[in-house]
């Protein structure tokens, strides 16, 4: 697991907020933070984070290794802006029909792309947040999908923590799933398909009258041994904004 926030406070706000950005130099390869930046979230999407070096970077773009320092200090920060930057790809419409529920929905929805196009970002504790741009402007229009519910400012926020938290753990399993078809060679319905016998064999429903009865409804619903990431992320969003709403009720009443 890896961590933001763990370079250097300043060096990082400078490249985050582009204060400080260097130009390159006479002779040297057309050069930027963004460059180095984009280089950095390839080599994330395609092998995760533990391939992401400073070196493999320098690689991807045809320089040495060293001339990356002259823009960004090192891996901590470079790691801080890849995360900003990504950030800044959720939409954010202005006009939502349906109420802070649809706008909640849409934030969930938004998050949940975003960490299936870029599944490293399950790999940083962001405790300690990239203070950038994009997460400002991210936060700041999260937030406003239920400012006029009447909660307070800190319900607010744990509620937003909630949604996203919601997102973050159902998603991890798409991921998983997905890594392990790769890896394997082997679809979930063919692995239900093959384990189907076994399962018949050892669920005895006089030992085992619910796992049986809910384990094979589950089985013949989705073929496969439990109910799909994608489902969850429905099913518990759902219940999630159930709960909101009976809070945001009980404000307004």
């Amino acid at each position: 697991m890896e961590h933001s926030g763990k370079g250097d406070p300043a060096r990082s706000l400078a490249l985050l907020w582009r204060t400080s950005e260097r130009t390159s130099r006479k002779g040297k390869p057309d050069l930027s933070v963004d460059r180095i930046v984009r280089a950095g979230i390839e080599i994330a999407d395609a092998e995760g984070l533990a391939a992401l070096s400073m070196r493999r970077v320098a690689e991807r773009l045809g320089v040495g290794t060293m001339s990356l320092y002259t823009y960004v200090p090192g891996k901590a920060e470079l790691l801080d802006v890849m995360l900003d930057t990504v950030y800044g790809e959720t939409a954010r419409p202005q006009d939502v029909a349906g109420g802070w529920r649809a706008r909640l929905t849409l934030v969930a929805q938004e998050n949940w792309e975003l960490c299936r196009r870029h599944p490293w970002t399950l790999q940083v504790d962001t405790g300690r947040p990239p203070l950038g741009p994009n997460l400002m402007a991210k936060y700041d229009y999260e937030l406003g999908a239920i400012a006029d519910t009447g909660l307070t400012e800190v319900e607010m926020d744990a509620v937003l923590s909630l949604v996203l938290g919601h997102v973050h753990s159902t998603v991890r399993g798409a991921v998983a799933a997905a890594r392990i078809e790769q890896d394997t060679g082997v679809s979930d319905e063919q692995w239900w398909q093959a384990h189907r016998p076994v399962f018949e064999k050892i669920f005895n429903p006089a030992s085992y009258p619910t796992a049986v009865r809910v384990g094979g409804a589950v089985g013949e619903t989705y073929q496969a041994a439990y109910v799909p990431p994608e489902q969850l992320f429905s099913f518990g969003l759902e219940r999630v904004l159930d709960g909101v709403e009976v809070l945001i009720a009980r404000r307004r009443g």
